[in-house]
């Protein structure tokens, strides 16, 4: 038999302290029930793969909806920009390429790992959006071993040119920026093909944005085996 806790001072003799009780519980209630998608509760450390304008930024919106905590690996070189005094809109690609070469493939992985755990402590499921190599799906492998799922947005090279376009979030080539070719080369020199080859679940992004948000808030609810055999898409940007 459990024994009972002992009472904190002035617990007993105050008689607001179970309404308030009741009340701290109901608020707590509440908060899970404004959550727009249930999290499948085996699930830790989703990672998202995919070229530029696959749909990694709407999947990751899909998380934040659904009150699941995102890391963005992309945060991490955009603040290194900012911090080096250079614009991340036209030095996010040379800025990723330095940290990699100071730190080794995996830094930007390692500097991400501090706030995927720091989310854990309140959350039991967290996205991580922007992985670019299979060293880094290394890392966290290594970090979180079977409670890491490699999902990876699939969405064709023309598709993923004209969301870049409309999204305007990073600089046109002709404003100093790089084309969606020079983008491609460069992540998958990173080692974005073997990250990729790494998925355990691949969710193709070439229908409507309703059908791909569908999707994410699917996997989200029901885990990455609700969704390994479909196909269906969504109209979005990275």
């Amino acid at each position: 038999m459990i024994p009972e806790a002992e009472p904190t001072a002035g617990y007993g003799s105050d008689p607001n302290s179970a309404e308030r009780e009741r009340g701290r519980c109901a608020t707590a209630d509440n908060a899970v029930l404004m959550r727009a998608v249930p999290v499948h509760p085996a699930m830790t450390v989703i990672g998202i793969v995919g070229l530029p304008g696959s749909g990694k930024s709407e999947a990751a919106a899909v998380a934040r909806e659904a009150g699941v905590p995102v890391v963005t690996m992309g945060d991490v070189i955009r603040q290194a920009c900012r911090d080096r005094g250079f614009d991340p809109a036209t030095h996010h690609g040379e800025m990723a390429k330095t940290l990699r070469e100071e730190g080794g493939p995996d830094a930007i992985a390692r500097e991400s790992l501090p706030l995927i755990e720091d989310r854990l402590d309140d959350a039991d499921t967290v996205v991580v959006d922007g992985i670019r190599s299979d060293v880094e799906v290394e890392r966290f492998v290594e970090a979180f071993g079977d409670s890491f799922t490699l999902v990876e947005i699939h969405a064709p090279d023309e598709l993923r040119a004209e969301r870049l376009d409309l999204r305007g979030r990073d600089a046109a080539a002709e404003e100093g920026g790089e084309s969606i070719a020079e983008r491609d080369e460069r992540e998958l020199g990173f080692g974005m093909g073997a990250a990729m080859e790494r998925a355990d679940v691949t969710i193709v992004n070439d229908a409507s944005l309703d059908a791909f948000r569908a999707e994410i808030e699917r996997l989200l609810a029901d885990g990455p085996d609700a969704v390994a055999d479909d196909t269906t898409a969504g109209d979005t940007d990275e």
